[in-house]
């Protein structure tokens, strides 16, 4: 199946995807600053940058997109239908570099939680207090 935009149309729009201060993300940041945690963002010398730091709970939150992190299992994870090996590649690679930075986080002390963009649609994060002071 053919692409329906041109490809610089196409690329336009990719470059748009933003990393950092997705709406799930600012979602998490928001419930989080309410119930009182204080948290830094996106620091370089950890590794994977994570999305937020607690430093006070030793705690790094990932808040990931379903389809750019493959969530298996999940609606929103769909492999597009053009350029499927590109993307069951692209989406692999993404995996692999997501689990060295939880394994290099976790020995090096921290705790790692993912939220994923599904589960924000849930509108319920208290989870996310109890994992975090545990």
């Amino acid at each position: 199946m053919a692409d329906v935009h041109s490809k610089e149309t196409r690329s336009y729009n990719m470059s748009r995807i933003r990393s950092k201060d997705t709406k799930p993300e600012l979602l998490v940041r928001k419930f989080l600053h309410k119930n009182g945690f204080r948290y830094r963002l996106h620091v370089k010398n950890l590794p994977g940058k994570p999305d937020i730091v607690l430093p006070k709970y030793k705690t790094v939150i990932f808040v990931h997109g379903c389809f750019w992190h493959g969530h298996e299992g999940c609606k929103y994870f769909i492999i597009p239908k053009t350029k499927t090996e590109w993307w069951t590649n692209k989406i692999s690679l993404t995996q692999e570099k997501d689990l060295q930075h939880f394994e290099a986080l976790k020995k090096a002390g921290w705790k790692v939680i993912i939220v994923w963009e599904c589960e924000l649609r849930k509108k319920d994060l208290n989870y996310l207090i109890e994992f975090i002071q545990v």
